[in-house]
């Protein structure tokens, strides 16, 4: 994941690229700009398109100021980036005359919620289907609109769901934990192995439900937790808002849960994203977010043991299903 003048692979975040992501470790945002300025300036004067190349490596704004304009906002990312950004379109709105996002399909239902959204069209290989004034990935609107710290902190939620009748079982006095363990195979380091998972088994109190998909779902019988996990993200999304809590490693799930406004748990290997900072347990970016921190590489069982005691105050504190926020 990157955000404008960086590359997506970890491989390549060296030189140019490294006081980047050491200013946005830091919350210095300013400086972070600063670099990106230069990257911008760098990639017109050698005249790089900007439509060229794999989609999550293409630099789409060239600085065009976008007050006034029709605004297309690619989405060429992966879903938890959309929907992590997307809060960015309110602010953009109030400059803009229009603000179309062009999206990866499952997400537009909750895309057509977030507050300074015009239009939400499908995501194809093909060219947009629609007039604009200029363009800009998504990812590169925090850096357009010279986001601070401040201006992150959103209100939560910023994407909403429709009441739906609850798809989860009633809990007779026990919290309602969803549980996520694997994040994409690009990153092994953000997964966690299933087997110190188990442990949350054995809290009384706790009630598991799986909601990770692909093929790790069928791991949830060794938790054990009950299998919740949709592909359909509107439905995870009303999961999700019936849970009192969400316990994941970094990936959509966690972000999906952030901009819902629901209690999220997120599990960061020791060299996490430039996104979750440094040294915090907490986040600008979801105020109902907390970070565990790997105290070094690989060493999940203490990640859960810290877990697992915050679990036991949180039971302690008797707060009905969907109340605890």
């Amino acid at each position: 994941m990157r955000m404008h003048g960086m590359p997506d692979a970890r491989a390549d975040v060296v030189g140019f690229n490294e006081p980047w992501f050491r200013a946005m470790q830091c919350g210095d945002f300013a400086r972070a700009w600063e670099i990106s300025d230069a990257c911008l300036q760098a990639r017109l004067m050698a005249g790089v398109p900007p439509h060229v190349g794999p989609r999550h490596l293409q630099h789409i704004w060239d600085g065009t100021p976008l007050a006034d304009m029709r605004v297309l906002v690619r989405c060429y990312h992966g879903l938890g980036d959309t929907i992590q950004f997307i809060r960015f379109a309110a602010p953009l709105r109030k400059i803009a005359r229009q603000v179309v996002v062009w999206a990866q399909p499952p997400l537009r239902p909750l895309l057509a919620t977030a507050p300074g959204v015009d239009h939400v069209l499908p995501l194809h290989d093909g060219t947009p289907d629609v007039d604009f004034d200029c363009d800009i990935e998504i990812m590169e609107l925090a850096h357009a609109l010279r986001a601070d710290e401040q201006s992150i902190s959103c209100s939560v939620p910023y994407i909403f769901v429709g009441r739906q009748r609850s798809l989860l079982p009633k809990m007779r006095g026990e919290l309602a934990v969803g549980l996520v363990w694997r994040s994409g195979d690009w990153d092994e380091r953000r997964s966690i192995p299933i087997d110190p998972l188990s442990a949350l088994s054995h809290l009384s109190g706790v009630r598991l439900f799986s909601l990770q998909c692909g093929l790790a779902a069928a791991e949830a019988s060794r938790i054990p937790a009950q299998d919740f996990a949709s592909s359909d993200v509107k439905r995870t999304a009303s999961i999700l808002r019936r849970l009192d809590l969400l316990i994941s490693v970094d990936t959509f799930a966690a972000h999906l849960a952030g901009a819902l406004g629901v209690r999220v748990w997120l599990l960061l290997q020791a060299d996490c994203d430039w996104r979750w900072m440094q040294h915090r347990a907490d986040t600008p970016w979801y105020p109902t977010m907390r970070l565990f921190r790997q105290p070094s590489p690989g060493d999940w069982p203490a990640v859960i043991e810290q877990v697992i005691a915050a679990l036991r105050q949180l039971r302690h504190r008797q707060i009905p299903q969907g109340q605890i926020r």
